[in-house]
């Protein structure tokens, strides 16, 4: 696996709009966005006891996460991913589920996991029999991805954070979603040996701060004190 370099920054929606403008004049938009964005469906998992969670809390360095996940309401293409994470280097390995495999996995039909082809498939069904790992809560927000080929960097502004609480039932592209971090927009960092000067400053912030929030616990536990809108 190789690990990449992961900073993440909470920022407020005048810091994007800027940042946006910046990363227009030197990136390239992702070739997967629709006008510039696209939409994000995860459904993440975990124990009983909330490790994933907790973990994530108390701030431990080698901690990792399952998730299913699908773009713009299109779910002919599914992924399970494993996320890792040490200190502040990530990363990603992923399995193609179809439409039907999916939905086994959300229901609880999980036998079959065992005897597939796919090691991460199989890992996932030896940490849902063994570690009790289960599907914990959808994970709904818009992504503004840009590219930088030097460095194979790429950035990311998320924002527009909703949950789905307790209900799992994350294929259902009508389920209802509610705010779960008003106002709050991520800008995320991702790059290989190096990141080129001409990114680190189009991102650079006086006041900005490298910071921990995760999707995952703000829609475990979401925050609702701020306004709140679409940008």
């Amino acid at each position: 696996m190789k690990y990449r370099h992961e900073l993440k920054h909470e920022i407020t929606t005048a810091d994007m709009i800027a940042i946006r403008q910046r990363l227009r004049a030197v990136a390239q938009a992702d070739t997967h966005a629709i006008d510039g964005k696209y939409l994000i469906r995860s459904l993440y998992f975990d124990t009983p006891e909330d490790k994933a969670l907790v973990e994530k809390q108390a701030g431990v360095s080698r901690r990792q996460k399952f998730r299913i996940r699908y773009y713009n309401g299109n779910r002919s293409v599914i992924h399970l991913e494993k996320k890792c994470k040490v200190g502040d280097l990530g990363t990603k390995i992923s399995a193609n589920l179809t439409d039907t495999q999916a939905q086994s996995i959300v229901g609880g039909d999980i036998e079959w996991m065992q005897h597939s082809d796919n090691e991460l498939i199989k890992e996932l069904y030896s940490k849902m029999t063994a570690d009790r790992l289960k599907p914990r809560v959808i994970v709904d927000y818009t992504r503004e991805p840009f590219i930088y080929a030097p460095g194979n960097v790429r950035v990311t502004l998320d924002y527009n954070i909703r949950t789905g609480l307790n209900n799992t039932d994350f294929l259902n592209t009508e389920c209802v979603t509610i705010p779960a971090a008003m106002g709050v927009c991520i800008m995320e960092v991702k790059w290989d040996e190096f990141l080129p000067e001409i990114i680190r400053d189009a991102v650079q912030l006086p006041h900005a701060r490298v910071g921990s929030f995760s999707k995952y616990e703000a829609c475990r536990q979401p925050r609702i004190e701020h306004g709140y809108g679409e940008y």
